[in-house]
Order: structure tokens, then sequence, then C-alpha cells
């Protein structure tokens, strides 16, 4: 779950025959501006977004792809009670010593599948990892089945490079893909929000936040 960085993406929810060792990289995962969210203004961009996508009462979040935990660990600081799930055991140990002592579970799976049971979640939060799946459709269908009625998705994705070819999933695919799905989807720019990424960017960066 993050942002590209030098031409390459971290996708530690799914499995991949190319896929990077992300057992390898979890130690320096956390570098990364919008990944371990050190510096206090990328932090805050973050937490601000995530207050305004998740409900205001405590509910359950299920963090699909969660790599260290950075996003879960803001979602049980305003408190809501997370299941974290991602196929690196490496960053899946990072991410419950991050949130130690917290309303938090980190479960060691592929993002596709994850190995929870169905419609125990009020909030799926996924970052940047539908894009390489190689079915997003079939997987949203999938995940819908893990919400509660009235749940809602909170999907972070884009589409990086502005050369061809480029990689990613465009926001108008995306809710073409949950329409069938959801009542209610809303489109968040997030490219000009700088703070968010720790930097300026200049290819689509967005949010969806869409309530089943």
């Amino acid at each position: 779950m993050t942002d590209m960085t030098n031409g390459e993406h971290a996708v530690t929810g799914t499995t991949s025959d190319t896929a990077p060792d992300w057992d390898a990289a979890a130690a320096t995962f956390d570098d990364e501006p919008d990944h371990g969210l050190r510096d206090p203004e990328v932090r805050q961009a973050w937490a601000s977004r995530l207050r305004s996508w998740l409900p205001e009462r405590a509910c359950d979040v299920l963090d699909l792809g969660c790599g260290t935990g950075s996003l879960s660990l803001l979602a049980a600081e305003q408190g809501h009670r997370v299941t974290g799930v991602d196929r690196s055991p490496a960053m899946v140990d990072l991410a419950r010593a991050k949130l130690a002592g917290r309303d938090a579970a980190f479960l060691v799976g592929d993002a596709a599948a994850p190995p929870v049971g169905e419609e125990r979640f009020d909030v799926l939060l996924v970052r940047h990892v539908l894009w390489a799946l190689p079915d997003p459709g079939r997987v949203l269908r999938h995940w819908r089945g893990l919400l509660r009625p009235g749940g809602r998705f909170v999907l972070v994705e884009g589409v990086w490079g502005t050369a061809a070819p480029s990689v990613g999933i465009p926001a108008d695919r995306l809710t073409d893909l949950l329409a069938p799905l959801v009542g209610d989807v809303r489109v968040e720019p997030l490219s000009d929000d700088q703070p968010l990424w720790g930097k300026a960017v200049d290819d689509e960066r967005y949010a969806v936040v869409a309530t089943a």
C-alpha cells in the first residue's frame, strides 16, 4: 500500500511471481514519506483525510495490503478497531509492533482474498493495491461480501507515470467497477495535496469513498 518511488510501485498485499521481496524491503519501507508518515506535515495530511473518509463513530476497519501499519495506526488513534492484512510476515511484524497495545490485529495473507469472515467490517481501507490485481472487478465483488450492510470502501489509487505506458487504474474505471456494488460514490483528487506525498506529483492520484 504505497506510492510510486523512482518508477517502482510497492504493493505489499498481493501475490505475484514478479513482486519484490517485501520481507527484505520491510526494514527500510517506512523511509518514504508517505509510508512511514514520520514527517509531521505528511502525517497530519493523512490523518485529516482519513478522518474525513472514516465514520465518526468507532467502527471495524479492514486495512488490506497494510504494509507496516501506518494508516492502521492513524485509524486506531481515531478510535477505530483495525484488522490489517499483508502477505509479508516481516511487514506484519512491524505493524504489530507499531500498534502494540492498541485495538488492532494483523494477519499474514493475500489482500485479494484476506483470511477474514464475511460481513465483519464497516470499512475496507485499501491504498495502492487494487490496480495491481489481475481481476479488480472480481476482487471488489469479494471485498463487498466482507462489509456489513451500509459499510464503505475507502480506496486510494492512481495512474502513475506521465509517459506511456503508465500503470494504475483511472478513477473512471474504478467507479464503473464499483457502480453495481454500491449506492453512493465520491471521488477526491489527491494529486494537488503535496503534503500527502511529501513532494509535488504530476500524475493521477485520488481516493474513492463508496457506500455499499
